[in-house]
């Protein structure tokens, strides 16, 4: 039992370990993302509806979106943005790991006629001969990505770009960093039965990492038949450290915001948006 706890409550290398699929395909906890992105009451997969309908009515104007501006929508969710964004006459394109969210977001455009093209895939590996105009990350997606991962993105963004076109991504700032603490917790059931049908013991390490900016929310679920270990990293940018990793790419930021629906940037906001060109 002790070496058990060993391994439970051991802080890994930052990155070390990517279990995306875990979350976003396995059965049941896919199920959960779903409701939580339609979830009205809470900002979690999604933010609430009222706020995506400010972000787009932004993005639509400040990018001039209209019939045959041509949108990418990198981690895609059920379609929250790509439906509304279709409604103007774009042309989207979402991608996104869950199948249960890609399904979901194409019977929303069967249903409402909207032209859409969804792909079911790992964006990391998403690959396309379009050219778009404009191209989204939105919910902080880009900081659950390794360094390695983010640069792999950041190219595939500027090779995937029409030679005038911009990106759009927001992530959380060191704000949002000095805001989080080291802890473990242990709970049965945890997070009101998220992690399985199956009766479970649930722990979660918080790691903080002083030096890379990076949190890490380590969960361990142990069911009666199966023991597994999500981890949730998170790294935390100021707007230097992005720039600096935007210029690396071939990208040169135009715009800072405080989010992706166009607010004036604040220094000391948990969350902050870019905007970015090609150089």
């Amino acid at each position: 039992m002790f070496e058990e706890l060993e391994i439970i409550n051991a802080r890994p290398k930052p990155f070390e370990f990517y279990t995306a699929r875990d979350l976003w395909t396995e059965e049941h906890t896919s199920r959960q993302m779903l409701s939580y992105h339609l979830n009205e009451d809470v900002d979690a997969a999604s933010r609430n509806s009222a706020f995506i309908d400010r972000s787009v009515e932004w993005i639509t104007s400040h990018f001039q979106v209209g019939a045959r501006t041509k949108i990418a929508d990198f981690g895609c969710g059920p379609g929250l943005y790509a439906t509304r964004l279709a409604q103007t006459q774009a042309e989207v394109t979402g991608i996104d790991f869950s199948r249960r969210s890609i399904q979901y977001a194409q019977q929303t455009a069967q249903n409402e006629g909207l032209r859409i093209q969804y792909v079911h895939q790992n964006y990391l590996a998403f690959e396309t001969e379009d050219r778009f105009d404009l191209i989204l990350m939105i919910m902080c997606d880009f900081c659950a990505l390794s360094p390695t991962q983010r640069k792999e993105m950041l190219i595939k963004f500027h090779s995937h770009l029409e030679p005038d076109g911009s990106l759009l991504l927001d992530v959380y700032s060191l704000t949002a960093f000095a805001q989080r603490e080291e802890k473990a917790i242990y709970e049965a059931n945890q997070l009101e039965g998220f992690w399985s049908s199956n009766p479970y013991y649930g722990f979660l390490n918080i790691f903080k990492y002083e030096e890379e900016k990076v949190v890490l929310d380590k969960y361990t679920i142990i069911e009666s038949a199966r023991r597994r270990t999500i981890y949730n990293w998170l790294q935390y940018f100021s707007p230097e450290t992005l720039k600096r990793e935007f210029g690396e790419c071939g990208f040169r930021v135009e715009k800072l915001l405080s989010d992706v629906s166009g607010t004036s940037y604040e220094s000391d906001t948990p969350e902050f948006a870019v905007v970015a060109r090609k150089s």
